[in-house]
């Protein structure tokens, strides 16, 4: 095979991956504009003469997105942050603070949460916060969220930290520094990559989970995004362009999200892979 030929084929390869992802949303994109379904039948990627933003405020106050929308919104960004302090703090407490005998046996324990499918939990959740009774209400869903996330979040995490070197944590000791002061000012500072990577994951996770939102939430008016497009979709199965507009709606954040911090994702990934 030619030198030329091996060195295209994978950009031709790459190039046809990213017309299969990005043709479906082009059409989503372009028929929230349209006016009609003959419009979105009739020439399905072209852009009319005359592009109509209605479809997004009818869909945004009529279909009540916005309440869905800000719904997942805070609760996704919500959970996010408060698992990304309670992971940076177990994974320091487990990697950096040398008193603690049992660290191994408690970040194993913490791991073996990765080993068990959340499907599997449903049951146990579900008489958890029924018992608490706090069903039918956001604490329902922001208590699963953030436990849920902390095994994945730990082994990132703690993976970076452990890159960290040790003569910069004894440097700071030997300044004064006292284990929160170094934690704050030495070690979170250091492992923003990281944690970056583990907002935007848990982020996501947070935004597209449907399960718990749909069987711990019934009220209208605490739905989340994806719940709430259900009975959009049911409203508005014949009225394409509505639909296609609820589903910008619901992607566009994602989108946003990772577009700005893709450098610092990839950055925390690999980052920890290999100990300094």
């Amino acid at each position: 095979m030619p030198v030329t030929v091996k060195r295209t084929l994978p950009h031709v390869i790459l190039l046809a991956y990213v017309a299969v992802i990005l043709v479906p949303f082009v059409f989503i994109l372009i028929s929230s504009f349209k006016e009609s379904n003959l419009e979105i039948v009739a020439n399905p990627f072209a852009l009319t003469g005359k592009l109509s933003f209605s479809n997004y405020a009818e869909a945004w106050t009529k279909a009540k997105i916005n309440v869905y929308f800000f719904n997942s919104l805070y609760l996704s960004v919500s959970a996010a942050v408060v698992g990304v302090i309670l992971s940076a703090g177990t994974a320091f407490a487990l990697t950096r603070m040398k008193f603690v005998r049992t660290s191994k046996w408690i970040y194993q324990f913490v791991l073996i949460g990765m080993l068990i499918p959340g499907n599997v939990l449903f049951i146990a959740q579900y008489m958890l916060v029924r018992d608490m009774h706090i069903l039918n209400t956001h604490w329902s869903l922001f208590l699963p969220y953030t436990a849920g996330a902390l095994p994945f979040s730990v082994l990132l995490i703690a993976a970076f930290m452990r890159s960290i070197p040790n003569e910069l944590e004894e440097a700071s000791i030997m300044d004064g520094l006292s284990a929160v002061g170094l934690f704050a000012k030495i070690i979170l500072p250091l492992t923003v990559p990281a944690l970056v990577t583990v907002f935007i994951i848990n982020f996501l996770g947070n935004w597209n989970e449907y399960l718990l939102a749909n069987f711990f939430i019934s009220k209208d008016s605490l739905k989340t995004l994806p719940t709430g497009m259900v009975g959009f979709r049911d409203s508005y199965q014949t009225n394409y362009k509505l639909i296609c507009t609820g589903i910008v709606f619901s992607v566009t954040p994602v989108l946003v999200v990772y577009a700005f911090l893709q450098e610092k994702i990839i950055e925390g990934i690999t980052a920890g892979s290999v100990k300094g």
